[in-house]
């Protein structure tokens, strides 16, 4: 602005390329600052991305720092136990806590606690009756031939060698079994105190020895009432007294070819202490609403023990020639009588059937109304007459539909599932699988 004397003030605007130079000059600065302030937030955004990749890389170290502590813990437990761990994995070793008072007389079968399995052909198992024994199994069975004089163990001819005999695999092991369990101190006398069983955590429950004649029950018999002397002599086995059933550690069953009559017999039998294996088909009563419902006839079943294919259908074996007899047809129809009512605790234990003959194939996996009726009709009449139920060749496959069965029979009363799986039958798990397929 230019004033002179006497003059007013005059303004100079600014020319044309002035003006646009400083609005270029202005919008450079903006963008400029735009810029600058874009590339600012940016850092500013890396930054705190960066900040929290970084306390997130920071937790899972943390994390992963801590779960590593907590194994090598645990490991440094196991291998550098502290004090109680180290009291109880030296427990009762030489110069440890508790020396010298780990074990006790009767701990054959510490911690084994039994359950109603019958260890089901017992002889084919890579260790026989020890290892129906540590399943806990209450009943094993033992299937017998007569060659000679001696008592041969195995499920066919074929499968016979000499040293596998009654005695080696159940008669002297069995003994032994209980002489450790019934040591004489001056804690247990002889006399005084009742025989202990196999079981440590029950020592009232007595083993089942189901025997199974395969050869002529006649000639058998008397040879099978002889090997058992040595559990009768120490009074391990249960029998009769006139009245009453006194149980003992070990019970024994004649099943297969065993003769009823002699085994009711006052001169076979003299001590009572072979008992039998009745026809549980012939046992079967109905409700009162049943009755219009016939019973299933004992003639109508066809029975059998897996008598071996090489021999004659119900034929003895001498070792040197094969004749038939007509006492020799098998489980629970050998001498038997017509009269359900014949069988009672005098001279039975088990009362078995076939349930492939007896109740038939399980349809679409489930048994119907009719077989339920069955069963229950069985366990019925076995159970009035005191005697426990046991059904043999059970399905076995599909896994599934063979559970569904030992569910079912367990549920019902079934007193002796019988089993080949010992593994299987004892998770007591059989519940958890859905499907007959499976």
């Amino acid at each position: 602005m230019t004033v002179e004397a006497g003059a007013e003030p005059r303004f100079l605007l600014p020319s044309a390329p002035l003006l646009e130079h400083d609005a270029l000059e202005a919008n450079n600065f903006n963008d400029t600052c735009s810029t600058r302030w874009a590339r600012n937030s940016k850092r500013r955004s890396q930054a705190q991305s960066d900040g929290s990749h970084s306390r997130l890389k920071e937790l899972i170290t943390s994390s992963a720092t801590i779960q590593l502590f907590a194994v090598l813990s645990g490991l440094l437990i196991v291998f550098v136990p502290d004090g109680i761990h180290r009291i109880t994995n030296k427990w009762g070793q030489i110069g440890h806590v508790g020396e010298g008072l780990s074990s006790w007389p009767t701990d054959f079968s510490r911690g084994i606690l039994p359950i109603p399995c019958h260890s089901h052909n017992d002889y084919w198992r890579r260790v026989p009756l020890y290892s129906a024994i540590e399943a806990g199994c209450i009943s094993v069975e033992a299937d017998v031939w007569l060659f000679g004089e001696e008592l041969h163990i195995g499920h066919s001819l074929a499968s016979l060698t000499p040293n596998r005999t009654l005695a080696s695999l159940y008669v002297n092991p069995l003994v032994q079994i209980l002489e450790k369990q019934n040591p004489s101190t001056r804690f247990h006398l002889d006399g005084n105190v009742r025989r202990h069983g196999v079981f440590d955590t029950a020592p009232e429950q007595s083993l089942s020895l189901l025997i199974d004649f395969k050869t002529s029950g006649s000639a058998l018999f008397p040879y099978v009432v002889s090997a058992l002397e040595p559990l009768r002599s120490r009074g391990y086995l249960t029998y009769r007294n006139g009245t009453q059933t006194i149980s003992r550690p070990i019970t024994v069953i004649g099943t297969g070819n065993t003769p009823f009559s002699l085994v009711n017999s006052e001169q076979a039998n003299p001590h009572h202490d072979i008992f039998f294996d009745a026809p549980l088909a012939a046992m079967w009563e109905g409700l009162p609403d049943e009755t219009s419902q016939p019973a299933p006839k004992l003639d109508s079943l066809v029975y059998g023990s897996d008598i071996d294919a090489s021999l004659p259908d119900n034929s003895v074996s001498t070792g040197e020639q094969h004749s038939v007899s007509e006492d020799d047809m098998g489980q629970g129809m050998s001498g038997t009588p017509k009269n359900p009512d014949a069988y009672t605790t005098e001279n039975s234990n088990y009362a078995s059937v076939s349930f492939a003959k007896a109740i038939g194939h399980v349809l679409f996996g489930k048994l119907s109304d009719s077989q339920m009726s069955l069963i229950r009709g069985h366990i019925r009449g076995a159970h009035r007459r005191g005697l426990k139920v046991r059904y043999w060749e059970l399905p076995f496959w599909p896994i599934g539909l063979r559970n569904y069965v030992w569910d079912i029979l367990v549920k019902e009363g079934v007193d002796l599932l019988n089993v080949d799986d010992l593994k299987g039958a004892t998770k007591l798990d059989w519940g958890k699988k859905s499907g007959w397929w499976r």
